[in-house]
């Protein structure tokens, strides 16, 4: 893939999630993130067909109480650095998002982003082979 056909993303981007009820999620693109990662406040692991599972609850909205749940099987389990060092061990799961008029896979991690300015991490494996970032531009697949 060469430069000319990848799509291009600013510092922040929304991306749609259909099998997280079609919502919308403001993103802040981080190059320095490996793996995605998205706000949970509630997981809880479960057996569905002698499969493990996690039933997750998500507030997609910054400053809002509205609460989605969703269940998803279990991709993985991995220890993950946060900005300040510590690790941690997290559920990945897998599913798509909609961008810029693109429909792709994306692995994220969930953990408790109540803190922080975004719900979402865009980490550089989603971007890879798909886009080109401009640190100096936002919102530039639409919303």
């Amino acid at each position: 893939m060469t430069e000319d056909t990848l799509g291009l993303v600013g510092w922040r981007e929304w991306g749609t999630f259909p099998e997280i009820g079609n919502e919308k999620v403001k993103m802040k693109v981080d190059t320095g993130a490996r793996t995605s990662c998205l706000h949970a406040f509630k997981i809880k692991p479960f057996q569905k067909n002698n499969e493990k599972w996690i039933r997750v609850w998500f507030h997609p909205e910054q400053e809002s109480d509205r609460e989605v749940v969703c269940e998803f099987p279990i991709f993985d389990r991995r220890d993950v650095s946060d900005s300040g060092g510590h690790r941690t061990k997290r559920y990945v799961i897998k599913t798509p998002i909609i961008m810029g008029g693109k429909k792709f896979d994306i692995e994220l991690t969930l953990t408790n982003r109540d803190n922080m300015k975004f719900r979402m991490l865009l980490g550089r494996r989603a971007l890879e082979g798909r886009f080109l970032v401009n640190s100096a531009k936002s919102y530039l697949t639409g919303e």
